[in-house]
């Protein structure tokens, strides 16, 4: 459907991700009218298909942008553009933030300090946790923040994460189960998981919870609209910009159209909305505090590599990975960095693409390529490193010379890590080729240092002057305009951030509905 022209709602929202899903999903059944745009072509479990090339369709950005920089930005895996968002291809590694991880600044004198604390958080987290479920071994996950235990007991372990975990434990190292949002059991009408790792691909039975198989239908269910193929180009105001009267977007014809609202919400993809709020008003909108676009993140990664001789079984089990191991997560200046780290281990692995067997010695080809093929296919085992970086202004979302086909600047993103990011990956992947000599790898190596987890570009703080908006991702300079997503995000921490995305979007939401009155 497409939106008739100055239709007006009670909320409009950009992006039917994991933050997107969520508030209108709350919204619709608090009995609001809301529309969610989403720029991407309509999808249903349908068309989740466990294949490769199928599995490519969920992915790319809705506009094309520019990376660059000594480690650009990652634009294509993490990305999606239709219904879901990248939510709907994600691993459902859920992860709770540190309490140190919202005190980077006060702590430790670098970064920047979230404006909230963990235990504001808390509540929202458990909630989530519960609504669209996690499997999770809470007591043996020694490090995992206060919470309530998961829901659903762990999910299996399969041939890579028994391999591997004979060295964590050779070097007195722990393991727990990884806490996946992903059903070990039937939970709440979806079915459990059947191990044959196609996350990537978007999980047709619905076991992974992601915004098709939870918040997106409770939204509709409560009489939310959505209107798929609708490029929002920037978000409408008054004269003096001081109060968002909804968005222009485009369909996929070309023609404009205008949605009014009373309530206005960005939570498109990461490199979006500080685009959407930089073309909306000379010098940028709610970017009195000069950040929108600044403060661009990602976390350092790199897979460890062993080939054993037990058979591993690759292909098994859940994207994500199997276990999980959190023993170098605090911050420790002792180390000679600031930096947060896990290990995701055992990720489920298919012949190419991301996390593809292939790819793992990409200096092979032929006959050569051919020979290891046939043995990592059956004993090649994995773990991924996810590692924290400080945020720094100069990594930065600007504008481009380049347009998109509606006449609109697009995005240019700028990054490099920081040292102290550099220096943890560093030791990272000496502890991960340590791990896996101890395990008992016959031949081991690792991957060169990559990026995962785009943040930042619209962060929330404490003050005006240095932030976009405040701890409920109302934008400081315009009262109905919200952000969400994690574009939010002050600091990385060293986990996957999709759970904080959703308890970010839980704990706003809430304040919009208390707020209404005022707000709009």
């Amino acid at each position: 459907m497409s939106p008739v022209q100055d239709d007006h709602y009670d909320a409009v929202i950009v992006g039917s991700g994991a933050a997107g899903s969520l508030m209108a999903a709350k919204l619709a059944q608090a009995g609001k009218s809301v529309l969610i745009l989403e720029a991407g072509p309509e999808r249903g479990p349908q068309d989740l298909v466990s294949s490769q090339i199928w599995a490519r369709r969920l992915k790319g950005s809705p506009a094309p942008v520019e990376s660059v920089g000594r480690d650009p930005l990652s634009v294509g895996f993490a990305s999606g553009s239709g219904t879901g968002g990248s939510a709907m291809h994600h691993y459902a590694c859920w992860f709770r933030l540190h309490a140190e991880d919202f005190q980077v600044k006060t702590r430790f004198g670098i970064g920047l300090d979230w404006p909230l604390a963990y235990g504001d958080l808390r509540p929202e987290y458990d909630q989530v946790q519960r609504e669209i479920g996690i499997a999770g071994d809470a007591e043996a996950e020694i490090w995992r923040p206060p919470g309530e235990p998961y829901p659903m007991p762990p999910l299996p372990v399969f041939g890579q994460g028994t391999a591997i975990k004979r060295g964590f434990d050779k070097l007195g190292l722990h393991t727990s189960a990884l806490p996946l949002a992903i059903n070990s059991v039937p939970y709440k009408g979806r079915p459990a998981c059947q191990y044959d790792g196609w996350c990537d691909a978007g999980c047709p039975i619905m076991a992974l919870g992601n915004p098709v198989a939870v918040y997106l239908a409770q939204a509709r269910a409560a009489g939310a609209q959505i209107a798929h193929n609708l490029a929002v180009t920037r978000v409408l105001t008054t004269a003096n910009g001081k109060r968002a009267t909804g968005v222009e977007c485009f369909n996929a014809q070309g023609q404009r159209k205008r949605v009014l609202a009373k309530l206005v919400v960005l939570a498109a993809y990461v490199f979006e909305t500080p685009r959407i709020l930089l073309n909306s008003r000379d010098g940028g909108l709610a970017n009195s505090s000069g950040t929108v676009g600044r403060y661009m993140a990602a976390h350092s990664t790199a897979g460890v590599y062993g080939l054993f001789k037990d058979e591993t079984a690759p292909h098994m089990g859940m994207t994500g990975g199997q276990l999980l191991n959190q023993d170098d997560y605090a911050k420790d200046p002792g180390k000679g960095f600031i930096g947060s780290s896990q290990w995701l281990i055992g990720n489920a692995m298919k012949p190419n693409d991301l996390l593809g067997i292939a790819n793992t010695r990409p200096e092979l080809f032929g006959e050569k390529l051919r020979r290891y093929l046939q043995v990592a296919t059956r004993h090649l085992a994995v773990m991924t490193f996810c590692g924290e970086s400080i945020v720094q202004p100069e990594n930065r979302l600007v504008l481009s010379d380049r347009k998109d086909r509606h006449g609109f600047p697009l995005a240019r993103v700028s990054h490099a890590f920081d040292s102290n990011a550099i220096r943890c990956w560093e030791a990272g992947m000496a502890r991960g080729r340590a791990i896996m000599e101890a395990a008992g790898a016959d031949e081991t190596w690792s991957g060169g240092r990559a990026q995962m987890h785009s943040m930042g570009g619209a962060i929330m703080g404490a003050s005006p002057g240095s932030s976009v908006t405040n701890s409920y991702g109302q934008t400081h300079d315009v009262p109905n305009l919200f952000i969400a997503g994690s574009s939010l995000f002050p600091s990385t921490g060293g986990v996957n951030p999709t759970f904080t995305i959703h308890a970010l979007a839980m704990r706003s939401v809430k304040h919009v509905l208390s707020k209404w009155g005022s707000l709009t």
